[in-house]
């Protein structure tokens, strides 16, 4: 459901109830006096259907680039790791300097995107997946000031983009919690009734934008950035590499949870699409996880003594 069928839902109610309403207190006495004052919304409306096509475009490209270069850094191939011909990885991957500020101008004008690819619904899909290609893949700059640049804007990006994401399904998730554990209560024709109090956000689905998920992922960004500054010595390398285990683990429980919450509400088409981003999540464990299994072979390898064969006279 999107703004406006909820704003739909709820105006036409309180319209159908003024007259019922009024009548009781006017009832009350005449010294009180009530008026019932037109509800007026500033709400521009809806983008157009081809702008949702766009945008839907633009999601999948954004998951099947993470998805390629992950498989390509899983496979060794150095060249498709490194970018596409003379293009550079990092301007090809949501993370980068060129597609990132895209994400955001999406997120940002999100709440009048509902139609094809409704960000209230999807949205989480799209900042799953840029959280994801910031761990997986990092910038890559000739200079240290350079570098501490792109990753200050990386971070400063994932921020802006979970702040957007929460302004976009915060009162989405409140509309639908609204109405779905609310009952008539039989007062009038529109009274309504909760048996719990009506918080931001509501109650029946726990995720958030900026939730630990975001924070530990700043964190370990900021980690990387540290490192790569003031050299990579031993307590900082193995900070660096509990926050993003941490990271990983938060962006891996996101996804599973979203994929369940999906899958309970019977929508096969957000089913579908957070199974995808689940994959993707995975996929960049495991590449992580093969890497790492990859270098610790090679260093045993390395400090393996090794035998020499002596001629004895």
């Amino acid at each position: 459901m999107s703004y406006d069928e909820m704003f739909t839902v709820l105006g036409a109610g309180v319209m159908r109830g003024k007259g019922a309403a009024a009548s009781v207190w006017r009832g009350q006495g005449s010294n009180i006096t009530r008026q019932i004052l037109k509800c007026t919304s500033s709400y521009p409306g809806d983008y157009s259907t081809a702008v949702g096509v766009v945008v839907a475009v633009f999601a999948a490209y954004c998951l099947l680039s993470a998805a390629a270069f992950t498989v390509a850094e899983i496979g060794g191939g150095a060249t498709a790791a490194g970018g596409v011909g003379r293009i550079k990885r990092k301007y090809l991957v949501p993370s980068g300097p060129f597609l990132l500020p895209l994400v955001l101008l999406v997120l940002a004008k999100g709440q009048r995107i509902n139609a094809v690819f409704p960000l209230a619904r999807f949205g989480p899909a799209l900042l799953l997946t840029l959280q994801a290609s910031a761990l997986a893949f990092r910038n890559e700059a000739d200079g240290d000031v350079r570098y501490a640049v792109l990753e200050a804007s990386t971070v400063s990006g994932i921020l802006h983009a979970s702040l957007y994401l929460d302004a976009i399904v915060l009162p989405y998730y409140t509309g639908t919690d609204a109405l779905r554990w609310s009952r008539f209560s039989g007062e009038c024709p529109t009274c309504l009734c909760r048996m719990e109090p009506l918080v931001v956000g509501g109650r029946t689905v726990l995720y958030r934008g900026l939730s630990k998920t975001a924070l530990a992922i700043i964190f370990a960004l900021c980690s990387r950035m540290v490192c790569r500054i003031y050299g990579e010595e031993r307590l900082s390398v193995w900070t660096r590499s509990a926050l993003e285990m941490a990271s990983w683990v938060f962006v891996s429980g996101d996804a599973i949870y979203l994929a369940g919450w999906a899958l309970a509400e019977g929508a096969a088409a957000v089913f579908a699409v957070y199974a995808l981003v689940g994959a993707l999540v995975f996929l960049c464990v495991f590449g992580k996880v093969y890497r790492f299994l990859a270098w610790a072979e090679n260093r045993q390898v390395q400090w393996k003594p090794s035998l020499s064969c002596h001629n004895v006279v």
